[in-house]
């Protein structure tokens, strides 16, 4: 482990400690994040510690505009990635590409996109990850409990609603800081396969 990673999981283990918040779960090595819910910018900064207490790094999609300024710095550093949302598909291109090479390769991403309540997730997780092979993992946070962790892993089946109805069975008792912006987690793609 390099000086680097001790530091950082030693400095996640005490910020995670003083503010009595705990992790559980086990990382993958490879795959899809998707962390719900999002409600708060607190999301971020739990999902960061989550990982450094892990000594992992996860690639999280964050909206180019949070790049600008000072806390653009702070973003790169973390590991974040910015997403254009006028032109997602080279910066995913080129992520891919990372995760055929690296041994580990963790891309979060916040399926709700936004932390105002929506009526869909979006899709872009269940996409990569049928299109990669990649799993997708259930990462979370628990606001009551003070809990932030890693949840199942699986690889989606193609059947939409299947594995919606699986993602929505194990986000159904997490609640956000603030569970009023929650959105259920629901793609239009299952009204397109019901429909």
């Amino acid at each position: 482990m390099t000086r680097h990673f001790f530091i950082r999981r030693n400095l996640a283990r005490l910020l995670l400690k003083l503010s009595r918040w705990k992790t559980v779960g086990e990382v993958p090595r490879k795959g899809i994040l998707v962390g719900a819910p999002h409600t708060s910018n607190w999301d971020w900064v739990l999902t960061m510690l989550l990982a450094w207490d892990n000594n992992v790094q996860i690639r999280l999609l964050v909206k180019h505009s949070f790049f600008k300024g000072p806390l653009a710095p702070i973003m790169r550093a973390s590991g974040a990635v910015e997403l254009d949302r006028t032109n997602p598909g080279a910066t995913i291109r080129t992520l891919l590409a990372d995760a055929e090479t690296d041994e580990t390769f963790l891309l979060g991403i916040a399926a709700e996109g936004t932390r105002s309540k929506g009526e869909y997730w979006k899709s872009g997780f269940y996409r990569i990850s049928q299109q990669t092979g990649l799993p997708i993992t259930l990462a979370f946070l628990d606001a009551p409990s003070r809990t932030v962790g890693w949840g199942p892993t699986f690889a989606p089946t193609g059947d939409v609603v299947a594995d919606m109805d699986r993602i929505r069975e194990f986000f159904a008792d997490k609640t956000g800081f603030r569970p009023e912006l929650t959105t259920t987690p629901r793609l239009r793609e299952e009204e397109r396969q019901t429909g």
